[in-house]
């Protein structure tokens, strides 16, 4: 009988656990579609924004602007973009995993140099390079708590006047791009500096002919900034609504995995009751017998 007890304390052990899974999905499931909505909206302006700056910019000889300097990436900064907390499947692991890939291999160099640089946005991220010795600038941990363009603009203008300064040459952004709730693609792209993108035929002929004023020159200055601020903030908001989507994936699994093993356990239960009540019963009948034979 000490086995069916064991079995039953299991039983409701795994319940309780089914019903905290049960209920982190429905959270996440909730934050999931506020998330969504959010990147949803900004991806049209985003995209915008980038290709009427492609196309000014590819109208303008030259640019003065300190954000499309392409100097030798001597000193390199990374923003790897986590969650703060756990229980979203892979989806930290990837993102820390592709950031480890960059440094590695494309900066390798820079690394041994101790010329390689990190913020990380999110308490995993953070945690795990300042275990490793990583040089980690600032704690961004509590941007997700409250995430709005201003706060992320913060992070983006340390960025830009560490890069007008000389003191990075390189910036690259790795994250979890947003697609569904079940798939997230792992981006890394670079942030600085803001190099023109090569135009194909398709896109030669959609070219607008823009009516400008006060001057081309004039609005590439004020657009370069937004469009880095944007696209940093893109990037937020895509890493956030992956993260609600990841860990909804994972506690739904995981409510369907409870769900199954209380199935195998409730059976075993079962077979070992029904086997404790047969040894009952032989011994019962043994003993019956015995008497009426003395």
């Amino acid at each position: 009988m000490a086995n069916l007890k064991e079995v039953r304390n299991r039983i409701t052990s795994v319940s309780s656990t089914q019903q905290i899974t049960k209920a982190m999905k429905m959270v996440s499931a909730a934050k999931l579609k506020r998330a969504t909505n959010a990147i949803v909206q900004l991806r049209p302006y985003a995209n915008k924004l980038r290709d009427i700056l492609a196309q000014v910019s590819a109208s303008v000889e030259g640019s003065d602007s300190p954000f499309t300097q392409d100097r030798v990436p001597t000193k390199v900064l990374i923003i790897v973009l986590t969650s703060n907390r756990g229980l979203a499947g892979a989806f930290n692991a990837n993102a820390i995993k592709t950031a480890n890939n960059l440094i590695f291999n494309k900066y390798a160099e820079q690394h041994a140099r101790g010329n390689l640089s990190i913020i990380a946005i999110g308490k995993r991220g953070h945690d795990f390079f300042e275990k490793r010795g990583f040089d980690v600038i600032g704690n961004n941990n509590d941007l997700f708590s409250d995430l709005t363009f201003l706060n992320v603009s913060k992070v983006t203008e340390y960025v830009m006047d560490e890069f007008k300064a000389g003191n990075i040459d390189r910036v690259e952004i790795v994250y979890n791009q947003f697609k569904n709730a079940a798939m997230q693609i792992l981006t890394a792209e670079q942030l600085l500096p803001l190099l023109p993108e090569e135009k194909t035929d398709a896109a030669a002929a959609k070219e607008s002919d823009y009516i400008i004023e006060p001057s081309k020159e004039k609005i590439i200055e004020e657009l370069i900034p937004k469009a880095i601020k944007t696209q940093l903030y893109k990037a937020v908001l895509d890493s956030n609504a992956s993260e609600h989507g990841a860990r909804m994936t994972a506690m739904d699994k995981a409510t369907e995995n409870a769900g199954d093993l209380i199935k195998s356990l409730k059976l075993s239960y079962n077979q070992a009751r029904q086997a404790a009540i047969t040894t009952e019963l032989t011994e019962i009948v043994s003993g019956a017998a015995a008497l009426s034979n003395g």
